[in-house]
């Protein structure tokens, strides 16, 4: 193949456009010979931007080229919306694939455009809102399995199952960065054919990578030369990436001094795993028309700041509390490490959400009235955590929804809207509670836990889940760390070998001091709390 070396200075060798023609008639027949080698199905991963769209076409066209009794294998062509991608994206995205699928037909191709969508249950929102988690970061990056690689691998498993294997065709490149141009060449030396490259993450799949060595200006030359074969507009593709560079420019290059927009990239508008969204602030700077986005991108500000600690619990989801050493100014703190965000938060950040989703339709563009930041499923999701996970039984999220749309909320779900308890009764507990978060939570948990139980003819677990209640709310926060730290000391002590320590930090004296926080303020033994929770609760559970 036609390709140019890569020198040890590591700077590419410029190739001439003669050159480029000949790669791709080079590409073409290996894409033909590829094709009709084998009955294994080929999944074209598409995102609608330039690396993706090239293959695609390349595809596309090699493919055209080929007798219609030779087009027999069905090539997939897959998008996965996270459902928070750049709405202008995302529409031109959708918009493709209809065009995608009805030339397909009309030319009698076997392309077979599939949009794909993350479950309801792993959605951005769900996560946020309905789970508590936090913005997504480095460390923490909860986000890309559960949006991308899930349902782009749910689909790839299913055309496995039903065939044995799959191709599945990448825009990759290796100069897209340095690390990818690592791992690329890494998985180059683990060929067991030529060309494709083992799928690490799905067994029984290949990976094909027809332009892993082009460079940015090669990919928008062939763009802009080249018409697109399934009548959608490459000029429309390079303006989009013009309008979201910062210094609304896209050249072609005709030298290595002058920049490409290949740098441009275009994903979730909530994304806070880069420190600002270039793509969309450079949308709305370089556009009149699309400063009805500005919303999207203060809002995205606010889901990016750096200090939540006053809007999140100071224990994990699981209800324990973890240490961890701070760094500051003046020296080093052990603290908790910050957990969910705590209900008024979530509360906050599904009202904001609404807000500017309202906000939008009223200013934006006529054939963008109809966008949807969040939809009825994953509302009706987060309902449920709050509801049945949560134990928040004033069930605030249809109010919060009405005083914001002004609408009635239709939960999808059947039975959602049956309860016992409700705001009114949440009212009362938090005026009999007077101001003490931890005693309201852990009433709220005990009343909701025996309203989930009533109805069971066999109530098993009822007692365990009753005692989780109490080791995981029962305790003040300044009891709570007090008791990690106390946990903390005894684990380093023993690791030492501080005996010294170790005796002052007696086993003993720890389970009393939780059987104290936990189940009673009496001065009882830690015995007598085992048996209080195994009398009171466990040993019962065989009668119910």
């Amino acid at each position: 193949m036609a390709t140019a070396q890569q020198p040890e200075n590591k700077v590419q060798e410029t190739r001439t456009v003669a050159d480029l023609v000949e790669d791709i008639k080079v590409l073409t027949t290996e894409i033909q010979e590829l094709y009709c080698l084998d009955e294994i199905p080929w999944v074209v991963g598409y995102s609608g931007g330039k690396d993706s769209s090239c293959v695609l076409q390349i595809v596309w066209n090699a493919i055209a080229a080929l007798p219609p009794e030779k087009r027999t294998k069905t090539i997939y062509v897959i998008t996965t919306d996270t459902l928070v991608e750049n709405p202008i994206v995302a529409a031109w995205v959708r918009n493709s694939l209809k065009q995608m699928k009805s030339e397909a037909e009309t030319q009698g191709l076997p392309f077979a455009p599939h949009l794909l969508q993350p479950d309801f249950k792993e959605t951005f929102w769900v996560g946020l809102i309905g789970k508590g988690y936090p913005a997504p970061r480095g460390k923490f990056r909860w986000c890309t399995e559960r949006l991308k690689i899930n349902p782009s691998n749910r689909f790839i498993r299913d055309v496995i199952r039903a065939s044995g294997e799959a191709i599945v065709v990448l825009g990759t490149r290796k100069a897209e960065s340095t690390k990818r141009a690592s791992r690329m060449k890494k998985l180059e030396a683990q060929r067991v054919r030529d060309r494709l490259s083992p799928n690490m993450n799905l067994p029984n799949s290949l990976v094909y990578s027809p332009i892993e060595d082009w460079q940015n200006d090669e990919v928008w030359i062939y763009l802009m030369q080249w018409d697109n074969p399934w009548g959608y507009s490459n000029k429309d593709l390079f303006t989009m990436y013009r309008g979201a560079s910062a210094d609304n420019e896209c050249p072609l290059v005709v030298d290595t001094s002058t920049p490409s927009c290949g740098s441009s990239r275009f994903g979730c508008w909530v994304c806070t795993l880069v420190s600002q969204d270039k793509s969309l602030a450079a949308m709305i700077q370089n556009d009149e028309e699309k400063e009805w986005m500005q919303p999207l991108l203060d809002f995205r500000k606010e889901l990016d700041a750096e200090e939540t600690r006053d809007k999140r619990d100071f224990r994990r989801r699981n209800g324990g509390v973890q240490l961890y050493e701070r760094n500051l100014e003046d020296g080093t703190s052990i603290e908790p490490i910050p957990g969910p965000f705590i209900k008024e938060a979530r509360e906050d950040w599904l009202r904001k959400l609404l807000t500017v989703e309202k906000q939008i339709r009223q200013i934006a563009p006529e054939n963008m009235r109809d966008i949807t930041l969040i939809t009825l499923e994953e509302m009706s999701e987060i309902r449920r955590i709050w509801l049945e996970e949560r134990h928040e039984f004033d069930d605030s999220l249809p109010r919060i929804y009405q005083e914001v749309t002004g609408e009635e909320f239709q939960d999808p779900r059947p039975g959602a809207d049956l309860s016992l308890l409700g705001s009114d009764e949440w009212a009362v507990l938090e005026e009999i509670c007077e101001g003490d978060a931890m005693h309201l939570e852990l009433m709220a948990k005990l009343l909701d836990t025996e309203r989930q139980f009533r109805k069971m003819s066999r109530r098993v677990g009822i007692y365990d889940t009753l005692e989780k209640c109490f080791t995981t709310s029962s305790r003040s926060k300044d009891e709570a760390v007090k008791n990690a730290h106390l946990k903390r000391d005894l684990k380093t002590a023993v690791e030492q070998g501080d005996i010294e320590k170790v005796k002052q930090l007696t086993l003993a004296d720890f389970v009393v001091t939780n059987a104290q926080a936990d189940v009673t303020n009496t001065t009882q033994s830690a015995d007598d709390a085992n048996t209080w929770a195994n009398i009171k609760f466990k040993n019962r559970e065989t009668k119910l």
